[in-house]
């Protein structure tokens, strides 16, 4: 038998590029979690933003029909059936008064956190610069490191409302970018902002050949009358300019994984030819039980998402504030950015967020997620999720009251 020669070393079989992803925060809450449940605690989680009901009964016939036909499994289309793109066009312009061409200007994705992982690779070249906010939903940055490109984080910072700071960006950024991705509403902080604001983006991504992206998730959850409103409402966004939308929290779509991008036609397309050699599409009872969602929506039939939310968030913040923790209202979305509580003890600002989330999960088992889990200006905040109906509200309010007393 041929003798073997064997490597002294042993290869390393994890890329470098996980390490650069950034969300190893929410595995660890997970891991506090089941620590909370070992002790004997109640665990109420509004840590992540799953949302706790089920799509509207007919959504629900429409798929479970279409999933009982013989005929409904052969491979879709990676780019979307035509009748989900036609319906994701009327809605838009039912929605926005936004034209899109549904043949080249939308592409189905298997939720929109799909494009977004995507979008860097099918757009960028390795090296090139993208802008980022910091706080961001953390594939925003992890699509960044997927792809070898370069991020210059914009800071979202307390003292402009949380609105980024379109001035502060260098030119030679602006020059060097390929694009600039922000989110009204954002996740994790509710940021709006109104077209004036939206035009001027346009403006300068025009101006320094910029594709905007825009991240519409949460564009069915505007509270106190605010409607969130869209980018390519602005006059020639088309040319610089797509944007995602979501099934999961504006339809209780969340495990069914569809959304879709839409807007600029090169963009669109670098997307699909990139998905066309990765996947093949969305389930088609999916999408069909999307297209009912988006009937629905634009009949009025029922009151969406909102309302629910809304009424959340006044019950928990009410309660919160009678025990003794003041945080903003969110004018959208299923989440609240609180800064943490004056009674919490001062110390290192690094990590303090992190340390709070744990302590306050191990002491009462509420669940919540800190700042820093979406960028370094998320130190000294914590994220909070309205995915509790209103009875686990209250109770995780109280709780969190009595741990102040206890550490003030």
């Amino acid at each position: 038998m041929d003798s073997l020669t064997y490597s002294s070393s042993k290869r390393n079989w994890r890329s470098d590029k996980l390490s650069r992803l950034g969300s190893s925060i929410f595995a660890e809450v997970a891991a506090w979690k089941g620590e909370a449940a070992k002790s004997g605690l109640d665990v109420i989680d509004l840590g992540i933003g799953s949302p706790d009901q089920a799509p509207a009964p007919e959504i629900r016939r429409v798929l479970s029909e279409a999933v009982l036909r013989e005929n409904s499994y052969s491979y879709p289309s990676s780019k979307g059936s035509a009748a989900f793109r036609r319906q994701a066009a009327a809605w838009m312009e039912a929605r926005f008064g936004v034209r899109i061409d549904s043949e080249d200007e939308i592409v189905a994705l298997m939720g929109s956190q799909d494009g977004l992982a995507h979008l860097a690779l099918a757009v960028c070249n390795p090296g090139d610069l993208a802008i980022v906010p910091d706080p961001g939903y953390p594939i925003y940055s992890g699509s960044l490191a997927i792809a070898g490109v370069r991020a210059w984080t914009l800071p979202l910072l307390e003292r402009n409302a949380f609105i980024p700071d379109l001035d502060s960006i260098p030119d030679e950024i602006w020059q060097e970018a390929v694009f600039i991705l922000l989110s009204f509403p954002g996740n994790p902080i509710s940021t709006t902002v109104d077209l004036a604001y939206m035009e001027k983006l346009i403006t300068l991504a025009r101006k320094w050949n910029v594709l905007v992206i825009h991240d519409l998730a949460y564009s069915e959850m505007g509270f106190d009358g605010y409607k969130p409103v869209s980018i390519l409402q602005v006059p020639g966004a088309l040319d610089t300019a797509v944007e995602f939308h979501s099934f999961s929290k504006s339809f209780n779509m969340a495990g069914c994984r569809i959304g879709f991008m839409t807007g600029n036609r090169e963009a669109v397309n670098a997307l699909r030819e990139l998905k066309s050699n990765v996947d093949y599409g969305v389930f088609d009872p999916i999408q069909e039980a999307a297209v009912a969602a988006l009937e629905l929506a634009m009949a009025g039939a029922d009151g969406g998402v909102a309302p629910l939310y809304e009424r959340r968030r006044d019950v928990f913040i009410t309660e919160l504030a009678r025990q003794g923790w003041a945080v903003p209202k969110p004018k959208a979305t299923m989440f609240i950015w609180a800064p943490l509580p004056e009674a919490y003890p001062a110390g290192k600002e690094e990590g303090r967020s992190r340390s709070f989330a744990r302590d306050l999960l191990l002491k009462t088992g509420v669940a919540v997620i800190p700042g820093d889990a979406f960028g370094e200006q998320g130190n000294g905040f914590v994220r909070i999720a309205l995915v509790e109906e209103e009875r686990r509200l209250l109770e995780a309010a109280r709780r969190i009251g009595e741990y102040m007393r206890r550490i003030g």
